[in-house]
């Protein structure tokens, strides 16, 4: 009927989540980009915890048409303004983001990382995220599934935490918060930080920056989730899981349910 089936790049998977559509508004070309964390799909979007977010930011639209446009064959420009793309752009922009935590905390200036993924088991970013509790960022890491690094280890993960929810849905957002000395910045994507998504697949990772909506991502999402006492485990240093228990006394808090009652107005 019309449709173009592109099969996208040879050796790798295609896993970002976006859909580009141009639009002439009178003497004007404008282009919608719709960038998510979880699929196009019907089925799982009842089961799964997912974010999105829908813009006509030029820059972020000029980047989906040269993304586009590596995935349909014509070369283009393949270096991006704001997204980070694997796998040749995102790990080492991810790199990049904590190597400045890193440098923010020997300098005295605040420093924290917060990450939520599916799975942490990539040894460069384990690697990295050593040297950061080393260094003194502190680093939070809400990591559904497997996950290699060890945190609370005297020396190597003293400032780190692993958090692992599990309830009524998959939760399935991946989430990069980074401090960066009070000028907060966060980005959503694709990718969890592992071998597969970071060096095999074509992944998109998008920035947030309307203070609106990093206010809701940091304060409502993020926060609600490191308050988790119904569905969260701790992960400690002997690769064991326990309970995240109130503290003193304190009702049981699940981030999932806090999640349907804001939606249910």
């Amino acid at each position: 009927k019309g449709v173009h089936v592109v099969y996208g790049i040879v050796g790798l998977k295609v896993h970002c989540k976006t859909a580009l559509v141009v639009r002439r508004e009178g003497e004007v070309m404008r282009k919608y980009v719709h960038l998510g964390t979880g699929n196009y799909n019907a089925s799982t979007a009842r089961l799964y915890t997912d974010l999105g977010l829908l813009t006509c930011d030029e820059e972020i639209g000029n980047d989906a048409v040269a993304l586009f446009d590596r995935l349909t064959g014509y070369e283009g420009n393949t270096r991006y303004n704001r997204l980070l793309v694997a796998p040749r752009y995102l790990r080492p922009r991810l790199g990049e983001l904590i190597e400045r935590e890193i440098a923010h905390a020997r300098e005295g200036r605040p420093a924290r990382i917060i990450a939520k993924a599916n799975g942490l088991d990539h040894p460069k970013m384990i690697k990295l995220f050593y040297r950061a509790s080393q260094e003194g960022v502190k680093v939070d890491l809400l990591i559904r599934g497997i996950c290699s690094l060890r945190p609370g280890l005297p020396g190597i993960s003293d400032n780190i935490t692993v958090t692992s929810i599990v309830g009524r849905f998959l939760e399935h957002s991946r989430i990069y918060w980074f401090a960066n000395d009070e000028n907060e910045e966060i980005f959503l994507g694709s990718a969890d930080l592992l071998p597969r998504n970071l060096d095999h697949r074509v992944e998109v990772v998008f920035p947030v920056s309307h203070p609106s909506l990093l206010r809701r991502l940091k304060d409502e999402i993020l926060e609600a989730y490191q308050k988790d006492t119904v569905n969260a485990r701790r992960l400690n240093a002997d690769g064991t899981y326990v309970r995240h228990e109130p503290d003193g006394g304190a009702p049981a808090f699940d981030a999932q349910a806090h999640f349907i009652d804001i939606a249910a107005g």
